[in-house]
C-alpha cells in the first residue's frame, strides 16, 4: 500500500525515513559467529541509540573479554554496574576480570554481590556453583597463583 500512495502523492516523511536496524540483535548474531570485532562495532551503534541501556555494555565487556581488551571491559562492567546495581552478569564477569588481574578484595565483592541476585534461568546453577566455589577459594587461601583455575569460567 506505500509503494501507491508514494506512487501517486500520498507520501508522508514516515515513509521516506528508512527503518533504523536493530543493532544490538545484529551485535549478538555476530557475536554467536565469533565476529567479536563487528559484533564491538554493531554494540556500539546500539549503544549510541541507547547510551544508558546497562544490558548493552555488559554484552561489550563480554565481546571486550574475548577479544583480550581487559581494560575496556572493565570499564564497560563498571559502567553498567553504575547503571543497574544488580545487574547479576556484570558482578559475575567483573569479579572474574578482577580476580586474574589479581585484586581478590574486588572480585570478592562482586562475587557476594552476584550470588545475593543471582540470575534465574536453566543455565543459572553452573554459573552459581562457580561463583560459590570461586568465592570459597579466596576466602580459604586469600591472594595468590591458586585462583587461576577460579578464573576461568565454565
Amino acid at each position: 500500500m506505500g509503494f501507491w500512495r508514494r506512487l501517486f502523492g500520498g507520501s508522508t516523511a514516515d515513509d521516506l525515513n528508512p527503518q533504523r536496524l536493530d543493532y544490538l540483535n545484529e551485535a549478538l548474531a555476530l557475536e554467536r559467529q565469533g565476529d567479536y570485532d563487528s559484533a564491538l562495532t554493531s554494540y556500539r551503534l546500539a549503544l549510541r541509540d541507547h547510551p544508558n541501556d546497562a544490558r548493552i555494555l555488559q554484552n561489550m565487556a563480554i565481546a571486550l573479554t574475548k577479544t583480550r581488551r581487559v581494560d575496556e571491559a572493565i570499564r564497560h562492567y563498571r559502567r553498567a554496574l553504575e547503571l543497574d546495581r544488580e545487574l547479576a552478569g556484570a558482578h559475575y564477569g567483573l569479579a572474574f576480570l578482577l580476580l586474574k588481574r589479581g585484586d581478590p578484595d574486588g572480585a570478592t565483592q562482586h562475587l557476594r554481590a552476584f550470588l545475593a541476585h543471582p540470575p534465574k534461568g536453566p543455565d543459572a546453577q553452573k554459573w552459581i556453583e562457580h561463583a560459590t566455589l570461586a568465592l570459597r577459594d579466596l576466602g580459604a587461601s586469600g591472594p595468590g597463583p591458586t585462583h587461576a583455575a577460579a578464573a576461568e569460567a565454565p
